[in-house]
């Protein structure tokens, strides 16, 4: 898959999930012919928000995330997830990959996951 398929399948896929009321994209590029951007904010069907931010290489038949932060929050309590991969908290498993659920403080292991991934997970979370 190269670049621009990559993002080509992306936007479809926030396009067409029951569970994205609306598609504001912030930026997207093909910064090298295996390298891409993309950044766009979202808001969910029930008022959540998603923002998601991830800087891709591609090779052979898929796209992977080098860097990427995807923040889920709610208009009442804040943060619900932060799935990133900053260079943060070495001594956990799966590091650099690691997910903040409810707060800053409260951070745990995860793996890499790229945008399609966490748009199925919270598509299985919200009713």
């Amino acid at each position: 898959m190269d670049v621009q398929t990559y993002l080509e399948t992306v936007r479809e896929r926030l396009t067409f999930s029951l569970k994205i009321r609306s598609v504001e994209i912030a930026d997207e590029r093909i910064v090298l012919p295996s390298h891409g951007y993309f950044r766009a904010r979202l808001v969910l069907t029930n008022d959540d928000l998603l923002e998601v931010s991830e800087y891709f290489t591609c090779d052979g038949n898929e796209c992977n995330p080098i860097k990427y932060r995807y923040q889920w929050m709610d208009s009442f309590s804040g943060l619900i997830r932060r799935w990133d991969n900053a260079n943060h908290f070495p001594d956990l498993p799966g590091f650099p990959h690691h997910v903040h659920v409810g707060s800053e403080e409260n951070v745990h292991p995860s793996r890499p996951l790229g945008i399609i991934d966490v748009i199925g997970v919270i598509e299985q979370e919200i009713r």
